[in-house]
């Protein structure tokens, strides 16, 4: 719009001062006069030039801006009517200052002075920032709720228990045949062995034979300090002592050490490794990975699995074990320790594991991965005779059948060394093959009718049996099969 133009009120605009009244026209009685009654100020409505467009204002909206024609005299202001004779003018306060331009407010010469009222606040719209001090307000306010209640609660007399199921008969007990129960029997008759030698440290497990303090454990376990070392042997009850070695056989990979001066013995019971069979359950018990403690369950996977281990590193001999398979998880560190069943018997000494890494040594001497479930534990019957024959004799007899055998051969079977290969004879005069009729070059394919096929598996076979065994052997001869009887020999080393 033009605003050169005068076409009414500017709506728009912050109205404009009204010219007061001549002094004469408003000036007050000398004499007290009654109050002036509500008409006597001219109010909005009642003038022809004071009615807004929006309809009568309300106590806190601005005055609209009066506006007269400048020929227009302002109308004149009747008498004020006397007060009564009892009533008392109103006092003469102070005149309110005037209100500054832009504070729209009306004031009412006959209202008892008083505080001005405030001036209306205006709308604007709330920013970020006033968002977020709202948020702030609400979040300290309920985290002051949360607080309050929990500190009234706990200050309080009052007190939360959450419910709890009891264990369900006597508290602590287990079923003898459970794994916990099999555990608490056989836990204390476990040893955790440290070795130490200038070649460095290692661990394994043991465990108790009798009272005299005799424990069995792999070779492998101790081999390294069999000329100089020490051997710390740490039982489940926390007691620790030094063992010295009584003796030891590397072709069954068995030891017997020994502790003095210990107390309260809980030798376990050995059971019949022979009585047991594919699915039975079994507990193995030893320190992975320096774990001590640790037990762990499964089944026998198989029995009379033929196994040979070590003869990786030099110096390292190979040990052929006719042994128990599991699946109980059995990792470097549980080399020694029991293998029990269901009755808390011992069954085997865990020896071995085949790792996913195929060329790593499965008695835990190298970097090797953990368990797949594929421990080997050599059984307790042919365990029982060596620790035996450790014990009382400081070394071990294995059986023999007086034949060199011949490791290189690829076919399916066990060679005879022909006549010629090697550093001695392949048939040792006098010896039980010899005395059976066995040749140079013959092929042995089947011990009491079980099939062998390789030498390996053969050597396994024999050693699984003592010596005085009968076998009958299945051989080839001359593309011919025959049969062959002969006892076992002895020999030690």
């Amino acid at each position: 719009m033009d605003q050169g133009k005068a076409a009414g009120p500017k709506w728009w605009s912050r109205p404009e001062p009204v010219t007061p009244a001549p002094p004469e026209a408003h000036a007050a009685p000398a004499t007290p006069s009654p109050q002036a009654p509500e008409d006597a100020v001219p109010r909005h409505g009642s003038d022809p030039y004071d009615t807004p467009p929006y309809g009568e204002p309300g106590p806190w909206a601005p005055a609209p801006p009066v506006t007269r024609p400048a020929d227009t005299p302002p109308p004149a202001v009747p008498p004020v009517p006397p007060m009564p004779p009892h009533t008392a003018a109103p006092a003469a306060g102070p005149v309110p200052p005037p209100l500054p331009v832009g504070q729209w407010h009306r004031y009412d010469p006959w209202a008892a002075p008083g505080p001005l009222p405030a001036a209306p606040r205006t709308s604007r719209r709330r920013g970020p920032l006033a968002a977020v001090l709202i948020a702030l307000t609400l979040a300290a306010g309920g985290l002051g709720g949360v607080l309050g209640a929990y500190a009234a609660r706990d200050g309080g007399s009052e007190r939360v228990t959450l419910p709890q199921a009891s264990a369900p008969g006597e508290a602590g007990k287990r079923a003898p045949d459970s794994v916990a129960g099999i555990a608490a029997k056989v836990l204390p008759g476990v040893v955790y062995i440290h070795v130490k030698s200038d070649s460095g440290e290692g661990t394994g497990t043991g465990f108790v034979l009798d009272d005299e303090g005799h424990i069995l454990t792999n070779n492998h376990v101790v081999e390294t300090v069999a000329k100089s070392g020490t051997i710390s042997v740490t039982f489940n009850g926390g007691q620790i002592r030094t063992a010295k070695i009584v003796g030891r056989d590397t072709g069954y990979d068995l030891a017997v050490i020994k502790v003095a001066g210990v107390k309260g013995l809980r030798p376990v019971t050995l059971g019949d490794s022979d009585a047991a069979q594919v699915g039975d359950p079994v507990v193995a018990i030893g320190a992975p990975y320096g774990l001590e403690g640790t037990v762990t369950s499964g089944i026998i996977s198989a029995t009379q699995r033929p196994i040979t281990a070590g003869g990786e590193t030099e110096g390292s001999d190979v040990s052929y074990v006719d042994a128990i398979q599991t699946d109980a998880p059995i990792n470097p560190g549980n080399s020694g320790g029991p293998l029990v069943d269901s009755r808390g018997l011992v069954i085997g000494i865990n020896s071995a594991i085949r790792s996913a890494d195929s060329s790593s040594d499965p008695f835990g001497n190298g970097s090797q991965g953990g368990s797949i479930g594929l421990g080997f534990a050599i059984p307790v019957n042919q365990a029982k005779r060596v620790a035996e024959q450790l014990i009382n004799n400081g070394k071990a007899t294995h059986p023999v059948i007086g034949v060199s055998i011949n490791l290189q051969y690829d076919g399916d079977g066990a060679q005879v060394s022909p006549e010629g290969e090697g550093d001695g004879d392949s048939i040792t005069p006098n010896g039980p093959g010899a005395k059976a009729g066995i040749e140079p070059g013959d092929v042995i394919t089947a011990i009491d009718g079980k099939r062998v096929h390789s030498g390996e598996e053969l050597i396994v076979r024999i050693r699984s049996h003592r010596p005085g065994d009968k076998l009958a052997l299945t051989l080839k001869r001359g593309g011919k099969e025959r049969s062959v009887q002969l006892v076992l020999g002895s020999a030690t080393g």
